[in-house]
């Protein structure tokens, strides 16, 4: 893997963090794609993106701020393509679970003609360690528009070593693979445990939808944040992830991680110390 170069669009974020280590840990060489990178990428400048690309072996993509935003799959289409041109051999895509704009992001990927693999997950762990939950759960209150429905939380870094199985290894071509923990929750019972962990109480307060966009714009929150949280609340979050799949099991050879593993783990960082 020595001659390999990988670029990892996100690559400083939730996923591209611990993607980076172990893809380090393996002698491959990583670009990180960011704005602040010695090549910056950024989304809203195609014309950086060739220059990002120059030399790159495989792709990462993990799309900012969400493939739910008006314009993703042509930005995707964009990219696949000058990807194509440099020579590119592997793309692989972080993808929304369950979201009818990510699905046609996934698509303007794979008509570039480059080795594609699509990794669809949905809510992470990390949301509840990180941002804006974090900052709530330390508070002792998380407020949000969901009450009962139970999503299928994944780690972070079961994403990681999927996506670099997808990046370094074989068999991995053309497909999609659906990525959950073990078990449903609803975010009430995900504060619970969390706060629990850490030997603490958290409340979790759901609110209606229109609620929680006043909260946001209150709390001085762009309007397409607030369109966007709407979205991902409003019309995802409606059951249709309710339902866990085997494919990091069947990739990685081990089940996936359980929430109360991640729960374990970030009270012993000392996030409660915080």
């Amino acid at each position: 893997m020595t001659n390999e170069c990988i670029l990892l669009l996100g690559g400083e974020g939730k996923t591209g963090r611990p993607i980076a280590e172990r893809l380090r840990e393996r002698g491959v060489a990583v670009r990180i794609g960011s704005r602040s990178a010695a090549i910056p990428f950024d989304w809203r400048d195609p014309a950086g993106w060739s220059a990002a690309l120059e030399g790159v072996t495989a792709v990462y993509i993990a799309y900012q701020p969400d493939l739910a935003v008006p314009g993703s799959d042509a930005d995707l289409r964009h990219l696949a393509h000058l990807a194509a041109a440099a020579g590119v051999r592997r793309l692989v895509l972080l993808s929304g679970r369950g979201e009818d704009a990510a699905e046609a992001a996934e698509a303007a990927v794979k008509e570039a003609g480059v080795t594609w693999t699509v990794l669809r997950g949905s809510w992470f762990f990390q949301n509840f360690s990180e941002g804006l939950f974090a900052e709530e759960i330390l508070a002792g209150e998380l407020v949000l528009p969901s009450a009962t429905v139970r999503e299928p939380f994944v780690d972070t870094r079961d994403i990681a070593d999927m996506a670099v199985a997808a990046l370094t290894e074989e068999g991995h071509a053309g497909k999609t693979y659906e990525l959950t923990g073990p078990r449903l929750m609803t975010f009430r019972e995900a504060v619970q445990e969390f706060a629990a962990a850490g030997g603490r109480t958290v409340a979790y307060t759901p609110v209606t939808i229109e609620a929680y966009a006043g909260m946001l714009r209150q709390a001085g929150q762009p309007e397409e944040v607030v369109w966007l949280v709407s979205y991902l609340f409003g019309s995802v979050l409606d059951g249709r992830n309710e339902h866990l799949s085997d494919d990091i099991a069947r990739v990685l050879g081990r089940p996936p991680r359980d929430f109360s593993e991640f729960a374990r783990d970030t009270a012993e960082s000392g996030f409660w110390r915080t």
